[in-house]
């Protein structure tokens, strides 16, 4: 079972492709690595070294791996965080063309572009490519609320609504939408929704909100959500098993007090977490 995931890689902490390999590792999935930053570690520190890889290299990367067969023996590609403005039309490019030489390969686009704190982080040439050129070439899908918001144009308050937006998703490629830290207007304090949308199939997932909001959690969600897929599991036993993993390192980190996230300390609980929280079907879905 390979991976090919295309993402930032950091040398200090757990982001991008920092923070989705060893999950996936542990998962007994082969991973290929492909950069598109080379960075000291993540914005937010007093200071970064490294930079954004140019377009031109990330692609002849991928060019690389193809030529090693890379695209043939793998079962999906994963993408995030870009960096480069010209980057996201490089990835589909490779998309296209690993699809057609391996139609069975499935293409998991995580969607990095903000969160609520922040707004757009990414440039801002980046989120009407990813919109526009990698999510309709995607099988899956994995924004958070803000960024499934950007993506349809519109607010989604309501489990309705984000049915319906996703909906609109679908339509244009998709199999699979997956919004993660979802704060609706039934959602209690104190906790987070989780929600996946098909075609005629919805289910929610609810875990207790923590008190902390490392970098890289989407990241980390992504790669044990492809991992779950990629070994065969349906979408709401990859939803249930991706959340319970993801909560299971949040608890570590909250009870370790560090800024990035314990998943090498979590290696057990990557595979088997502890407590398990169930996906439950949306049942109003028509």
């Amino acid at each position: 079972m390979n991976v090919i995931s295309i993402q930032s890689q950091v040398a200090y902490g757990h982001v991008g492709n920092s923070a989705a390999v060893f999950p996936m590792q542990m998962h007994g999935i082969d991973v290929i690595a492909v950069p598109t930053t080379l960075l000291s570690n993540r914005p937010g520190y007093k200071t970064i070294r490294g930079r954004v890889l140019e377009a031109a290299l990330v692609a002849d990367l991928l060019v690389g791996i193809e030529e090693r067969g890379a695209v043939e023996s793998a079962a999906m590609v994963l993408s995030g965080y870009l960096g480069s403005a010209d980057t996201p039309n490089v990835v589909a490019d490779f998309v296209m063309r690993a699809k057609a030489r391996n139609p069975a390969l499935l293409y998991a686009c995580d969607p990095v572009l903000g969160d609520r704190d922040r707004g757009l982080f990414v440039h801002a040439d980046i989120p009407p490519l990813v919109r526009d050129r990698l999510c309709p070439l995607a099988d899956i899908i994995t924004p958070n609320h803000f960024e499934f918001e950007w993506l349809c144009g519109a607010a989604a308050a309501t489990i309705d609504q984000v049915i319906t937006r996703a909906a609109a998703l679908l339509a244009r490629g998709p199999s699979t939408v997956v919004v993660t830290s979802a704060e609706l207007d039934d959602t209690p304090d104190g906790a987070i929704d989780t929600l996946a949308v098909q075609t005629r199939l919805a289910w929610r997932l609810r875990t207790p909100k923590l008190p902390i909001s490392p970098n890289g959690t989407g990241d980390l969600f992504a790669s044990l959500f492809a991992s779950a897929r990629v070994r065969g599991a349906d979408t709401p036993e990859a939803l249930s098993h991706a959340a319970s993993a993801i909560f299971a390192v949040l608890e570590r980190t909250a009870a370790r007090g560090t800024k990035e996230m314990r998943i090498v300390e979590s290696a057990d609980l990557l595979v088997r977490p502890r407590r398990r929280f169930e996906a439950v079907p949306v049942t109003n879905h028509a």
